[in-house]
Order: C-alpha cells, then structure tokens, then sequence
C-alpha cells in the first residue's frame, strides 16, 4: 500500500453482521491491523428498527451518532455477509437510517468500498450486488474497478481477524483505490 496516508484520511468500516466472531467484522479487523487504528475505525450497526415515525428531529441518539460518524469520515468500507443470497438485515437497516432525511443523506457523493465474504466459494456476490443497488440510489460514490469477494472466508481468518495475505493484499488494492476517490472529491471544484 503506497498511497495512503493515515495522517490524512479517515475510514469507518461498517461490519454488516452484529454477531460477535463475524466473519464480516474480521475482515475489517484484519484490514484495521495493517492499517491502523487513527486510519480506519469500525462502527457495530447494532440500531434500532427504520421507523420514519421517529426520525427527522426526533431520530434516537444512537441514529444520530451513526449518520455524524458517516458525515465525518472520508470514506465508507461496508464488509457485508451474504445471508440468503442477499445482505444482511442488519446492514440493509443501517443503510436505511443513514439515507435519511430524503435529500439530505450523509451517504450521498461519500466514497464507498464495499467488500463481501463468506464461507462459500462464491464469496457473497448476491449481497455485494445488493448493497451497491441500495448505493447507488442514495447516489453514493462506489469505488470502481474489480470487486472485492472474499469466497472461503472461514480458513481466512485467524484470531478473530483476516489473515490470508492473498485476499488482504487485493483488498488492501481497493483501499488504495478507495482513498484515491477520496482525494479526488476533497479537490476544489474547477471555476
């Protein structure tokens, strides 16, 4: 990782699984213990249900410090599970509240990386497809270039964290690419 400077950028992952041993949170972690604590820190999304009854000034304190976490990094890293062959509820729920208020979403033009993982093969392709959708309609900025998918997680991953150094180089890559976007929405706009 050449270009990244955890003096001047900060990411927040989102593990999109409240379970403990998580194999979403673990690749966060594992990217956090090259990375560093000061550069990418991880939020757990253990909210309460989306009611639009109690949002907007009324938004519980829980809501509100999320969506301000979102606001004041510069970059998203969502590692989603595949559940069903779709994401998580708990991500999907997440991704909800951080939409709102319409119009006024700290989601919109954020830099995103999303990564999937699970033990299958196929490594939560469905998933990743469905959070990019949910994504893109809030007009998030998706990190382009090729996906992260991390297939056979559960012999990746060691102590709680991602280990394998195939799949935490590649997805390092992407956080390269991700900070690169970062930087480009930070320039001033050309007169």
């Amino acid at each position: 990782m050449s270009n990244l400077n955890a003096g001047q950028l900060r990411f927040l992952g989102l593990p999109g699984s409240i379970r403990r041993e998580a194999y979403s949170l673990a690749v966060l972690r594992g990217l956090q213990a090259r990375l560093g604590e000061a550069m990418l820190g991880i939020r757990d999304l253990h909210l309460p249900l989306y009611d639009q009854d109690v949002d907007g000034s009324a938004a519980p304190e829980v809501v509100t410090a999320f969506r301000s976490a979102i606001a004041g990094c510069d970059g998203l890293i969502i590692s989603t599970p595949e559940y069903n062959h779709g994401t998580s509820g708990v991500l999907k729920n997440a991704l909800d509240w951080a939409s709102r208020p319409f119009g006024r979403s700290v989601l919109t033009n954020k830099p995103v990386l999303v990564i999937s993982s699970s033990p299958a093969f196929t490594g939560g392709v469905r998933a990743h497809a469905q959070v990019n959708e949910t994504l893109l309609s809030v007009q998030a900025l998706i990190v382009s270039g090729p996906q992260v998918v991390i297939g056979g997680v559960a012999d990746k991953v060691r102590d709680g964290r991602l280990v394998d150094e195939a799949a935490l180089s590649f997805t390092l890559a992407a956080v390269d690419r991700l900070a690169a976007l970062c930087r480009v929405t930070e320039e001033p706009a050309l007169a």
